[in-house]
């Protein structure tokens, strides 16, 4: 009888199965392959090597800590002839006198997450049981079989293996982009990946069931649309929309998801301090992008949040054009989200591809702070009756109506203006280049055409009394160029009688610092004229000054400023209703990469930008991110102020350790600028052979 088989050492091909595996970027400390596709190992025997015929050979892989064969999270499996589709199974790739290697193939629906690989070896009657190590098992959307496939490379490099990205930011009509690095590949981050399933309130409740749902990445999604919050869990960001950053990091600061995570897991899963929606979006982007689940983020400018369901978003107004708190309906100037690519075998055919999860704390859903997913076609056709999820509150973001009303001293309100302002210009990054693509497309039709008319008629809303009255007098904001942070600039307010007649009206303008999310702030501009003549079929501008003493104290970091102009004619008494909402612009940061970047030779970037206002900056700080680069790089401090005129300077020595494109990624903060951001795309030449 032949000796027993006895395992000397397991070699779990970290190089050459990251590399079929699209998973190399994360490194080699730890085996990490997709699921619907076979990797290798290689068994080294001691003594003799393995005899088909002779020799059993058995495999054991378990995830989760109480694997079930039932629940999914465990397989036992032997070395076979043929490997099978549709579940766990192994066969002899080659073998070398003792060793021998396997092929150890994963089904297209197994189970996410980290698992220890066994191997039992029976010669006769005898076994032995050996470890073999471990391995974290991803998403594939490279395999046709997976939920996940994503059917295009381009898009597949782009939405799964892209660790830099573009997010914007701005207003309707001023869209900035700002670069952001997702890091999903970096050290730790797959570990935290896993740690933040592992920490949802689901699996605490029941460890057993939770991993058994690891295979849905319609499960996956919700899961981290609820953990990337903190409202009702151990999740990754506490929100906060004040301006009171002083106990944490202000949202604007941040230029990348690996701290955050990192940080998280660091001070033992309590919340980062602080995010907004474009943090929550980003953050949740890098998990499921790390966990292998095609991502994007996404902005939705004129967002609508909606807290009574009627599609309709009330704004009142007092004689002044100041916003009365007298409804919690909201307009944010943009409001971030992620899609995530998917099939939905939970719904009716026809809602595969995009969907729509949101980690940004608004509304509870099945009594969890989470939104989603919601797939975008059903957004588009008004399908607002299917289940699942939130389909009806994403459907407002991107088609309230909005209503303006005007308090009168008398106790009586006029309603003023009703247009179809929300959801404009939805924008992601481009497939493989630095460019905005607009979507809108995707969540509704073209306003007006009869297919947005059925999408209503669908939804059951009656629109019929909301549409906006023809006015006689109308008017508009308009403004001009170089609206720059640390400069004074004009807007104004163009009048138009459409009439036979002369008007009489008084024109109140005012101008208000406000955050993206729609609160308001501190007066920064007001015109008050009480005796403004509009001759018949005229026009009239009036202009107003915008000065930095008075915008720059109170500006937020969002760069917001509020543009009301209320119109009242004395004949009719007819009020007419002018908003807009004006971004400014903060200086450029000037990235020049000094030298040819190579993999692994010295580089320098210079950073420079210039002081735009009259008074010195302090405490002005560099921030970069970027892959490579080493904490010691990611922090460049100015040790003197930088005097009105001037330029912030600094040099910073990078060494790329990977070859490909990378984007350097940079914020700058001091005492009166802040989230000023800038970036650089760097294509590194490989190490010359």
């Amino acid at each position: 009888m032949a000796e027993d088989l006895v395992l000397e050492s397991c070699n779990l091909e970290f190089e050459s199965n990251s590399q079929n595996h699209m998973t190399a970027d994360m490194g080699s400390q730890q085996l990490v392959v997709r699921r619907g596709q076979s990797f290798t190992i290689t068994l080294h025997f001691a003594g003799r090597g393995y005899e088909e015929g002779v020799d059993r050979l058995t495999l054991n892989v378990e995830t989760g800590p109480c694997p079930i064969e039932s629940s999914g999270t465990k397989s036992h499996f032997p070395v076979s002839d043929a490997l099978q589709e549709s579940a766990w199974s192994a066969v002899v790739d080659h073998q070398d006198g003792t060793s021998l290697s396997l092929l150890i193939y994963a089904p297209p629906d197994a189970r996410i997450g980290c698992y220890t690989l066994t191997l039992e070896a029976s010669t006769g009657y005898q076994g032995t049981s050996f470890r073999l190590g471990e391995f974290i098992l991803l998403f594939n959307p490279w395999c046709p079989d997976d939920s996940v496939f994503l059917e295009y490379e381009d898009q597949r490099c782009e939405y799964v293996l892209t660790q830099q990205g573009l997010i914007y930011q701005g207003s309707l009509k001023f869209i900035v982009p700002i670069a952001w690095n997702f890091g999903q590949f970096e050290d730790e981050i797959v570990d935290i990946c896993l740690q933040l399933l592992d920490t949802n309130p689901k699996f605490l409740r029941d460890q057993n069931r939770d991993c058994s749902r690891r295979n849905n990445p319609v499960y996956i999604g919700r899961v981290v649309s609820a953990m990337v919050n903190c409202n009702d869990d151990q999740g990754v960001l506490a929100g906060r929309w004040d301006n009171k950053y002083e106990d944490g990091v202000s949202p604007m600061s941040w230029i990348g998801s690996v701290d955050i995570l990192r940080r998280w897991r660091k001070y033992g899963c309590q919340p980062v301090r602080y995010g907004q929606c474009w943090v929550f979006a980003a953050v949740a982007c890098t998990v499921l992008r790390c966990l292998g689940i095609p991502t994007r983020v996404v902005t939705n400018y004129n967002s609508a949040h909606d807290t009574n369901s009627n599609l309709v978003i009330d704004h009142y107004l007092d004689e002044m054009g100041n916003l009365q708190k007298t409804s919690k309906d909201m307009i944010w100037n943009y409001h971030c989200w992620v899609e995530s690519w998917m099939t939905r075998p939970d719904l009716p055919p026809g809602y595969d591809g995009w969907q729509a999860l949101d980690p940004t704390p608004q509304e509870k859903s099945e009594g969890a702070y989470c939104c989603g997913p919601a797939p975008v076609k059903a957004i588009k056709e008004g399908e607002l009756r299917l289940k699942k999820y939130d389909i009806p509150f994403v459907f407002a973001e991107v088609n309230a109506d909005m209503v303006y009303w005007v308090l009168q001293k008398d106790g009586s309100r006029k309603k003023t203006i009703h247009s179809s302002i929300v959801g404009k210009n939805m924008s992601t990054k481009s497939v493989g280049k630095d460019a905005r693509e607009d979507i809108t497309h995707n969540y509704k039709y073209p306003e007006g055409s009869d297919q947005e008319r059925e999408v209503f008629a669908k939804a059951e809303l009656q629109k019929s009394d909301l549409t906006e009255e023809e006015k006689g007098v109308s008017i508009k904001i308009k403004v001009s160029e170089g609206m720059n942070n640390g400069c004074d600039f004009d807007v104004f307010a163009v009048i138009s009688n459409n009439t036979e007649t002369e008007r009489l009206c008084r024109l109140m303008f005012c101008a208000r610092t406000a955050s993206y999310s729609g609160v308001m702030g501190p007066e920064c501009g007001m015109k008050d004229l009480l005796n403004v003549v509009l001759l018949p079929h005229a026009e009239k501008t009036v202009p107003l000054r915008i000065l930095y003493e008075k915008y720059g104290s109170c500006l937020t970091q969002d760069n917001m400023i509020k543009l009301v102009a209320l119109l009242f004619e004395y004949q009719t008494g007819d009020i007419v209703l002018g908003v807009r909402d004006i971004y400014i612009k903060n200086p450029d940061i000037k990235i020049r990469v000094l030298g040819e970047p190579m993999q692994q030779r010295k580089l320098v970037a210079e950073l420079t930008m210039l002081n735009p206002l009259s008074t010195p900056l302090c405490g002005c700080v560099f921030t970069l991110e970027g892959a490579g680069l080493t904490e010691g790089q990611k922090t460049q401090e100015l040790a003197s102020p930088v005097e009105p005129g001037q330029e912030a300077k600094v040099r910073v020595d990078l060494t790329p350790q990977l070859s490909g494109l990378h984007k350097l990624v940079v914020n700058f903060e001091s005492d009166k600028l802040k989230g000023v951001k800038g970036y650089r795309n760097v294509i590194v030449a490989p190490v010359p052979k």
